[in-house]
């Protein structure tokens, strides 16, 4: 028998992640036109994502591409974290928790060095879950779609029988491509409506309702 799956992103979704300026405010501190931080940086923001280089790798880049002494270094990147943990959508979170048991629950984040040992200590996703596919530590990131095999194969479930729910519609749109069910984020309620739905579907159709 089929089990129904339900997959989510964290930022945006589990974390509410407004841009707190943060970036904008070290570009006039060293005196760097807007955009002057990712633009030396780009390389290295991609590269933590997928893994490619350690939190020292980037501690080390950061105080050679920004001319930062260790203490500054220290400072932009708590900034960096802030911004990026942002706040626990307490909502989302505490309708998640009462799932367990009902089905089978999953993360899908494109992330960054480090984040599950914060988000664990911050919010204990890890508890929250059954599994977690942090894109650092697979090395692909959304949209591509062994992002979402990578997934599906570790709740052991098959691609309709899992929702997955992202603010980004370029991502929703390829977990549809990959024969998932999909949601884009946009408010609590809707959500967890389209969550609803999506268990329901599958205790009244075996998992194998149709739903978009």
């Amino acid at each position: 028998m089929s089990v129904r799956c339900v997959i989510l992103d964290i930022g945006g979704v589990l974390e509410i992640t407004p841009d707190t300026g943060w970036v904008r405010r070290w570009e006039e501190r060293l005196g760097l036109p807007p955009g002057g931080v990712s633009e030396r940086m780009r390389d290295v923001w991609l590269a933590g994502g997928v893994g490619a280089v350690s939190e020292r790798d980037v501690r080390r880049e950061v105080a050679a591409r920004l001319g930062l002494d260790g203490p500054r270094v220290e400072a932009f990147m708590a900034d960096l974290w802030t911004e990026y943990l942002g706040t626990p959508n307490d909502e989302l979170i505490e309708h998640v928790r009462g799932l367990r048991g009902k089905c089978r629950l999953g993360i899908l984040s494109n992330s960054f060095v480090g984040a599950r040992e914060r988000e664990t200590e911050l919010y204990h996703f890890d508890e929250l879950v059954d599994r977690i596919v942090y894109s650092h530590e697979i090395g692909i990131e959304k949209p591509d779609p062994r992002a979402f095999e990578a997934a599906r194969t570790a709740l052991e479930a098959r691609p309709e029988d899992c929702l997955f729910i992202d603010d980004v519609a370029v991502n929703v749109e390829a977990a549809r491509a990959v024969g998932m069910r999909a949601h884009l984020f946009e408010d609590n309620a809707r959500t967890i409506t389209r969550i609803a739905a999506h268990l329901d579907a599958g205790s009244l159709a075996g998992g194998g309702a149709p739903l978009g």
